[in-house]
């Protein structure tokens, strides 16, 4: 399939996203699911921590789970493409609910142990990673395509909510009971498979082409497809290489907190006053694609972040570098809300959710592998040093969008 850079709209009919009752009922699910999802993430290294007293195991416990995504991911792309999305989701969270709650079951009754945990964060991981490759692929199936970006937008605002909240509703029920968090992650999976059960509508057009196909033959026909698309191979190949900073930024920054003698809550602030500015930008995202292309958002929010990731080395107290993560974060969401929509909308539906696992892969193995590059600039070069760097290879980045004009020339008219 040749790739064009105005990707063909199908005419959906329009109704008011409030109105669109299966939008809300797959949206409200999703998001009471992650709100679980975050207290157990906050509570999972402190219970195996608990538990052993060992930061080696709470690593693997919390690793384990982007060891499944990375694993993972190509296979259920092409599962994704040739199943029903709606029952493959509904098993996912129904197989998440009961792997999460056998933890504090287990726990009550005085018989958890460290290989059950691996067990459950490895099935977690691996049903996680197929519902959300399928959800990415349901969504523009759920909404008209004219308002595609407003609910990619909605869900990152809702998410971004939820990640300045997460970490205080998570402390105060770990406080109370040291399972507490995977119990209320356990209820917000059956709360989702409740959800999703209750919606009418279709998940996916066809499927015919790919339940007659390989396993084998269906990933690479999707590793194909998306090669021979120019401008969605750049923007994933880009990503993965934005999501290799991030990986390594997050560290740089916490040790650059560290070495200006922040407190905990101290660099508390500084992550959640980049929630707060990515809050914004969602809010805004909608409104700069209606005055830019995608090819000029692309290109200009790549080097404003560029040009603002540098600052954090030369941040004179916490105050400053909080700033900084606002402007920073606030810029993030909007080009983040233009590319998903358009890589949603220049995919066809029955390649949506091998696009999706690709994009998984690349991004989160990316991120995986900059959490140790990280740690090796901080480690040779120190914390400032590796924030210019970092900057410099944000720089290069956008140099490169600039330069491809294919990119440049993109656009999205829905």
């Amino acid at each position: 399939m040749k790739s064009t850079s105005k990707p063909v709209v199908e005419t959906q009919v329009m109704q008011p996203l409030w109105r669109n009752r299966d939008y809300l009922l797959l949206q409200g699910g999703q998001i009471v699911s992650y709100i679980g999802n975050q207290q157990q993430f906050m509570a999972l290294p402190l219970l195996v921590l608990l538990l052993t007293g060992s930061a080696v195991q709470a690593g693997i416990a919390v690793g384990l789970n982007t060891g499944a995504i990375i694993v993972v991911s190509p296979i259920a792309g092409a599962l994704v493409d040739r199943w029903n999305r709606k029952a493959t989701m509904l098993i996912c969270d129904a197989g998440r609910a009961l792997a999460t709650f056998t933890v504090p079951l287990a726990f009550w009754l005085h018989l958890l142990t460290m290989p059950q945990i691996y067990i459950v964060v490895a099935i977690a991981g691996i049903f996680g990673t197929v519902f959300s490759v399928a959800n990415t692929a349901a969504l523009p199936n759920v909404v008209s395509q004219e308002q595609l970006p407003t609910a990619l937008a909605q869900s990152q605002s809702a998410y971004t909510v939820i990640r300045v909240c997460g970490s205080l509703v998570s402390g105060v029920l770990y406080s109370i009971g040291a399972v507490l968090p995977f119990l209320a992650n356990a209820v917000s999976f059956a709360v989702s498979v409740l959800s999703l059960g209750l919606i009418r509508g279709n998940f996916q057009t066809a499927r015919e082409e790919t339940t007659r196909q390989s396993l084998y033959s269906a990933i690479s026909e999707g590793f194909t497809w998306l090669w021979k698309q120019p401008v969605l191979r750049f923007l994933t190949i880009l990503d993965g290489a934005d999501s290799l900073r991030y990986g390594a930024g997050y560290l740089v920054i916490l040790v650059l907190a560290k070495e200006l003698h922040a407190s905990a809550g101290e660099i508390g602030a500084i992550f959640t006053a980049a929630a707060v500015g990515a809050l914004g930008g969602n809010l805004v995202s909608n409104r700069v694609r209606r005055l830019l292309s995608f090819g000029m958002i692309a290109v200009s929010m790549l080097w404003l972040e560029a040009l603002v990731f540098p600052f954090y080395a030369l941040a004179p107290n916490i105050f400053v570098m909080a700033l900084i993560a606002i402007a920073e974060e606030f810029i993030a969401p909007i080009y983040t809300v233009a590319l998903n929509t358009y890589r949603q909308v220049a995919t066809p539906d029955t390649m949506r959710g091998r696009a999706a696992s690709t994009v998984q892969l690349v991004t989160q193995g990316a991120q995986s592998l900059g959490a140790i590059v990280g740690g090796v600039l901080v480690q040779t070069v120190g914390a400032k040093w590796g924030a210019l760097i970092l900057g410099a290879w944000l720089i290069m980045l956008a140099i490169t969008t600039t330069l491809n004009r294919r990119v440049r020339r993109a656009s999205l008219e829905i």
